[in-house]
Order: structure tokens, then C-alpha cells, then sequence
């Protein structure tokens, strides 16, 4: 393990293996999706460098992204505060729990290499009032940050919930065994009187060449009244239906809507899906994440937003695109004013 930098966590061994081997997702060697799943179908390599030459300039805002600070205060039983591309926090019942906090300058294992962000963190990590979890959806870069991870370590004394495996990368960056919770599809945990559960999502995961070696997940956040679902990053697929009727309906839906492509159709949604999953799920408001931070397809820089605001009004769902740090409150009405236009 000395040999391998620490970004990239560590490989899990003894007991957290064993368990990960007891997992209906396990085939023995790597954890796979229920649907068959290309990460990148054969074929698509010369249509990528197509994709990465041109138009690049369009992959980016053309002036700084607006950033808010939050109100400190609650508007309602259920508000949310997104932070940029899939950080989140929701706030439920009294409640808070924190979705993939990524404050990193990029999603890379090096500080100096990879995708770097479009638009400075709204607020700074230390402000972040204390939450009563912390949620992982996979280990990607873009969702998991070791710097971050580190910096909560100290900050907060809440619980880590992850998927299996995924606590292997959390105790060699010092998070204390005792506040890692990790969990199978449809395990959950009750955490301050909320009941949060990993569903499942169709992706795949890994921090090196090596994939599949932890789970990935989507999640469902349930309080007395309140009901929370957050896609994590996910191709579309029929269980959405499943875990809406199961689960649903939700008051609030957090669906990844950027970094599509036709060459990898099965790990990301379009906006379409997005709203197509929304429905599935039986949810009432729909959140776009993972948009606007970084850049990590070839799509223009507003286009997912853009396609989202189209088919949600063709299909009469209620949106909400809040700017980095904007509070939403969730019963309010909902907040789409157009401000990507104006910078795109």
C-alpha cells in the first residue's frame, strides 16, 4: 500500500472483503450492474478523440458562474443547499446529511492533473454547519475526495454511510472505524432518526485501472414526513420504478443530469432520462446534479440544463436549478430563472 499514493485508498481485505464476497452484486472476482452495462462500448475510441478536439470551447461558461452564500436558517421541514456538480446538503426534519462533498481545485488523484473546477466552492469547508451524516454514493474522484474527507474528519463528528467497500478508502485517510457505515443494496442504517438506505444505481467505480472493486449506489433519505432520493451517478434503468414504488414517492429528487455521451450510454443519463427516471421514481421535485463544476464530457457546458428545462416543462414536472450555494426550499415554488443563459 506504501507504494500506491493515498488518494487513490486502499484495497479492501479481511472481514470488509468477506462481507463484499457475501454480496448478491459480487460475482467472485468485481461487483457488476443487475442490467448489462458498457462502461465504454467497443468502437467508440475515434469518436472520443473526435469528441475531446472539437468544440471545447463550448464545454465551459463564457463568464464566472454566480455563486450564493446561504442563509443559515431553514426556510421549511425540507430544504436543500447545492454546493456545485453533486455536493449537497439536504436539511429534513431538523436533520442535515451531506451528499459526495467534493471542495477539491480538481477530481484527480494528483493536485495538479485532471478536471478542474469551473467555479470556486460556494462557501468554505469550515462554515458547513455540523451534519448528522455524510453520504457516499461511489468512489469516484468527482464524488469521493480524500482532501475532503481529511478536512470532515476534523470538522464534523457525523457518520460516513457508504457503499461496500468504499470504507477501505475512508480508514487509510484516518476516518475512525467506529463512524464508517457501510452497505449492501437495500441495507440501511438510522442515523438521528432519519433512515438512510443504499438502492441501487448502474455505474461502476474504481480509482485506478482496477474497476469494480467497491460498490456504487443511488440513495433514499426517509424521516417521519420526508421522503429523499439521491441518484448518484447512474445509467438509466428499469429499477427506478422498483425503487419508487418500494421507496416513493419522494418530495425531493436529487438526478445526475450532466456528462452524457453516446459513447458511454449506460453509465450516465441524458436530461431526458433524467426526467424519465424522475417520473419513475414517483418524486415531486426534481434537482439537477452533476452539472456546472467540471468538465467530464463533450456536451456543452449548459446543454444538460438546457434539454432538463424543455422536458420537464413538455412533461409537467416541477424543477428547481439552484446557482452554487442557493437555498431551495422544496415546498416553495420552484426556482428556474434561466441564470446559466446569460454566462453559457
Amino acid at each position: 500500500m506504501r507504494d500506491i499514493p493515498a488518494a487513490m485508498g486502499a484495497k479492501p481485505a479481511g472481514e470488509r472483503l468477506a462481507r463484499m464476497r457475501r454480496s448478491p452484486q459480487f460475482d467472485g472476482k468485481r461487483f457488476t450492474n443487475r442490467a448489462e452495462t458498457a462502461i465504454t462500448p467497443a468502437g467508440q475510441g475515434n469518436q472520443i478523440v473526435r469528441d475531446f478536439i472539437l468544440d471545447r470551447e463550448q464545454r465551459r461558461p463564457h463568464q464566472e458562474v454566480p455563486l450564493l452564500t446561504p442563509s443559515a436558517t431553514p426556510l421549511s421541514s425540507l430544504d436543500l443547499v447545492w454546493y456545485g456538480h453533486a455536493s449537497t446538503l439536504i436539511e429534513i426534519e431538523g436533520r442535515r446529511v451531506l451528499f459526495d462533498p467534493v471542495w477539491s481545485d480538481r477530481c484527480s488523484p494528483a493536485p495538479h492533473l485532471g478536471p478542474r473546477r469551473l467555479h470556486r466552492p460556494p462557501v468554505p469547508l469550515d462554515t458547513l454547519p455540523q451534519v448528522d451524516a455524510i453520504v457516499i454514493s461511489h468512489d469516484h474522484y468527482d464524488h469521493l475526495d480524500m482532501p475532503t474527507v481529511r478536512t470532515l474528519v476534523g470538522l464534523q463528528s457525523a457518520p460516513f454511510l457508504v457503499p461496500l467497500g468504499v470504507g477501505a478508502h475512508l480508514e487509510r485517510w484516518g476516518v475512525p472505524p467506529s463512524r464508517i457505515v457501510e452497505l449492501d443494496w437495500d441495507e440501511g442504517a438510522t442515523v438521528a432518526g432519519l433512515r438512510i438506505t443504499v438502492t441501487e444505481a448502474r455505474h461502476f467505480s474504481g480509482r485506478g485501472l482496477v474497476r469494480n472493486g467497491t460498490l456504487w449506489g443511488s440513495w433514499v433519505v426517509t424521516g417521519a414526513h420526508r421522503r429523499v432520493f439521491y441518484t448518484g451517478d447512474s445509467g438509466y434503468f428499469s429499477g427506478y420504478a422498483e425503487i419508487g414504488a418500494k421507496y416513493g414517492p419522494f418530495d425531493l429528487a436529487l438526478i445526475q443530469i450532466g456528462a452524457y455521451s453516446e459513447s458511454w450510454p449506460d453509465i450516465h443519463m441524458t436530461p431526458e432520462e433524467a426526467v424519465a427516471a424522475h417520473l419513475d421514481l414517483r418524486a415531486d421535485l426534481l434537482v439537477p446534479v452533476h452539472w456546472c463544476t467540471f468538465i467530464l464530457a463533450f456536451h456543452a457546458w449548459a446543454e444538460p440544463v438546457d434539454r432538463l428545462w424543455r422536458e420537464t416543462k413538455a412533461r409537467g414536472v416541477r424543477l428547481a436549478v439552484p446557482k452554487p450555494g442557493e437555498r431551495v426550499a422544496v415546498d416553495q415554488p420552484p426556482l428556474v430563472d434561466g441564470w446559466w443563459q446569460s454566462i453559457a
